[in-house]
């Protein structure tokens, strides 16, 4: 885990960027986005995390209360751990979230818990009109 964003570092390839409603609704799109663009990279069997992943990332987005939209995007890139795709999502606000651990049968505060479960390394970007809050999922090499 990390508390600092994943350092910056230049994609293998152009992100796919998405810019979604603060909905929940937005959840949704962003998984088939996610799910999508890793089949054209025939990474899919790291879809159903990246979806876990997005889903909570959007999801503490959402809860900024922010008007506008968030952008959302997958991109794939080398840090520290090799071969990763990073999932972002920027928001509008620069509230943090905050990494607890819930009660086993708490009804929620379990969403960065299981990002950084399952990412290689995560974080937050503050900038001066918001945040971008990403995770890297580390690509196994075939």
């Amino acid at each position: 885990m990390t508390t600092e964003a994943p350092t910056r570092t230049e994609p293998l390839a152009r992100p796919t960027v998405a810019k979604l409603p603060y909905k929940p609704q937005s959840a949704s799109v962003a998984r088939t986005l996610v799910r999508r663009k890793l089949a054209d990279w025939e990474l899919e069997r790291l879809a159903d995390e990246a979806e876990l992943v997005v889903t909570e990332l959007v999801s503490n987005a959402v809860k900024t209360g922010c008007l506008t939209t968030m952008r959302v995007s997958i991109a794939q890139v080398t840090n520290q751990a090799g071969h990763a795709v990073r999932i972002s999502v920027r928001d509008g606000s620069r509230a943090l979230p905050v990494l607890i651990s819930a009660a086993h049968d708490a009804e929620s505060g379990r969403g960065l818990a299981l990002v950084d479960r399952l990412a290689v390394i995560w974080g937050i970007d503050l900038e001066p009109h918001g945040k971008t809050m990403c995770a890297d999922l580390h690509v196994e090499q075939a």
